[in-house]
């Protein structure tokens, strides 16, 4: 019986999938049932009850995976001592990150890390903000990167900056011309606005009805870069992250305008709860968390 076996194991327990299993550990879903047929034959026990319906551990086998999973920390902390006292950074980090965070905030990040530690190879998966926290859960990601974090018992959240919002529009609208916009005077204007279960959305959702705004939201997506092109055809206008707007407010294609107030984007990191952290995802964070 081998740690993969385990680590295979686990990750199937906390995922109810095969298809995630596998591709965790970079195997088949048949490589996966294999490996659980290998450890029923080692145990003599049957450790999962198979149906299309229901996925549950049997009590053999939810004791399998308890000490499984006390073993594989173990041994992550093991490695991770190891790798601290010979001063060695490298490994995998596997990143997700929504959209937003991922295309505008972190490849200057990324950039500086992979030159500092060139032993380290960084996967960055583009996700929605749901699908970020079930793979930082599921084992799919080591790091989260998210918006207005939400607490959950099953991880662990470090705040980092907060990122000013401010209203863009197309340059030729009345707005374009202000030097700032307080949140009262769109009331009544046509909103691009993100979907509305996305944490952006609900946050500046929130700022619009405590100031009494009523917008009317003309269309709406799920991702920033589609919403920038609808609002520099001048469809409408839309409250954003200044990051994320800096090369087309430089190309002239949108104008940014600070809003009166103090109104910003929350970021953070998230892991899973007991995870035993690598040398090099804890360089990273202390990257992420400094200023470049």
């Amino acid at each position: 019986m081998q740690l993969e076996s385990l680590k295979v194991f686990c990750d199937l327990s906390e995922t109810e999938s095969f298809t995630k299993a596998a591709q965790i550990n970079g195997v088949t879903q048949s490589a996966v049932s294999q490996t659980i047929s290998a450890l029923e034959r080692q145990f003599k026990s049957l450790l999962i009850e198979r149906s299309k319906k229901n996925f549950r551990l049997t009590p053999e086998g939810q004791l399998v995976y308890d000490y499984s999973k006390q073993i594989l920390q173990h041994y992550d902390a093991f490695q991770s001592r190891v790798q601290e006292i010979k001063n060695v950074i490298s490994g995998n980090i596997r990143l997700a990150s929504v959209y937003s965070i991922g295309l505008h905030e972190l490849p200057p990040y990324i950039k500086r890390f992979l030159k500092e530690h060139p032993g380290v190879n960084v996967h960055l998966e583009y996700r929605r903000h749901n699908e970020v926290y079930e793979d930082v859960i599921g084992n799919v990601a080591d790091l989260g990167l998210v918006a207005y974090p939400t607490r959950d018992p099953k991880l662990e959240t470090i705040p980092l900056r907060k990122d000013p919002l401010v209203l863009i529009c197309n340059p030729q609208h009345p707005f374009a011309k202000s030097k700032s916009v307080k949140v009262k005077a769109l009331n009544g204007q046509k909103m691009i606005s993100f979907d509305r279960d996305m944490p952006t959305r609900k946050a500046l959702d929130k700022i619009l009805k405590e100031q009494g705004v009523t917008v009317e939201h003309v269309r709406e997506f799920d991702n920033i870069e589609t919403l920038k092109a609808v609002v520099a055809l001048d469809s409408g206008v839309a409250i954003v992250p200044e990051e994320t707007v800096k090369r087309e407010v430089s190309n002239r294609t949108l104008a940014a305008v600070p809003l009166e107030g103090k109104y910003y984007r929350e970021l953070g990191i998230i892991y899973k709860k007991g995870r035993v952290l690598s040398p090099a995802i804890k360089q990273f964070i202390a990257l992420l968390k400094a200023p470049l």
